[in-house]
C-alpha cells in the first residue's frame, strides 16, 4: 500500500518547481539590467588598471633615458624604484631617502632591495672617489652608510648576489681603514671572517 509520504512528493516537488519558476520570472528582468551595467565596470576598470600599466612604464623609460620627471608618493613600486636609481646615479641621495622610506612602509622587499643597492652603490662610489683623493673623513661616512644599506638589501632579499660583493668591499675598505669604524661606528664590524670573498676592486652591478 504507498506510504502517505509518496502520494505528496509529487505535489511538494511540482510546488518547488513552480515557486523556483515565479522567482526566475521576477530576477530576470533585474539581471538583465544588471549584466550590462557590471560588464561596463569590469571594461572600464580594465581599461583603467591598462592605461595606469602604461603611464607607469612609461615614465620608467622616460627615467631611464636619463629624463628628470617628477614622481609621487603613491606612485607604483616599480616607478619608486626607477626614480631613486636615477637620483643614486647622479648622486642626488637626499632626494632618495623618501623613497626609501616609502617603500620600507610599504614593505615591499623586493622593491626596496633594488633601492637600497641603488643608493649604497652611490655611497660606495663617493667613497672611492674620496679615497683616491685622501679625503678619508669624507670617505668613512659614506662606506658606513653603504655597507647599512647593502645589508638592509640583503635582509630584505637574502639571495641578491650583487649586493653581497659589493658588501663585501665595503668591508675590505673598512678592514684596510680600519680608522672609519672607529670614527663613525658601523655597528657591523669588518672581521675577516665575516667577508664573502677577498676579491679587490670596484663595486659590481648597476646603480
Amino acid at each position: 500500500m504507498p506510504s502517505a509520504l509518496s502520494h505528496a512528493s509529487p505535489s511538494l516537488a511540482a510546488r518547488l518547481g513552480a515557486g523556483a519558476m515565479r522567482g526566475w520570472r521576477s530576477l530576470r528582468p533585474r539581471l538583465l539590467v544588471l549584466l550590462p551595467i557590471l560588464l561596463l565596470a569590469a571594461a572600464a576598470t580594465f581599461a583603467l588598471s591598462a592605461w595606469r600599466n602604461t603611464r607607469t612604464n612609461a615614465a620608467i623609460a622616460e627615467l631611464e633615458a636619463g629624463r628628470d620627471i617628477a614622481v609621487a608618493a603613491e606612485a607604483p613600486d616599480a616607478l619608486l624604484v626607477a626614480r631613486t636609481q636615477f637620483l643614486a646615479a647622479r648622486d642626488r641621495l637626499g632626494e632618495a631617502e623618501p623613497l626609501l622610506d616609502t617603500l620600507d612602509r610599504r614593505g615591499v622587499a623586493e622593491a626596496a632591495a633594488r633601492a637600497r643597492y641603488a643608493v649604497a652603490n652611490a655611497r660606495i662610489r663617493q667613497a672611492f672617489l674620496l679615497i683616491e683623493r685622501s679625503e678619508l673623513d669624507k670617505a668613512g661616512p659614506q662606506v658606513t652608510l653603504a655597507r647599512q644599506d647593502y645589508r638592509r638589501a640583503l635582509q630584505a632579499r637574502p639571495d641578491f648576489w650583487d649586493a653581497k660583493f659589493n658588501f663585501d668591499v665595503a668591508s675590505r675598505l673598512i678592514r684596510d681603514f680600519p680608522e672609519f669604524d672607529r670614527k663613525f661606528g658601523d655597528e657591523l664590524k669588518a672581521e675577516p671572517k665575516q667577508i664573502w670573498t677577498d676579491i679587490p676592486g670596484q663595486p659590481r652591478g648597476g646603480p
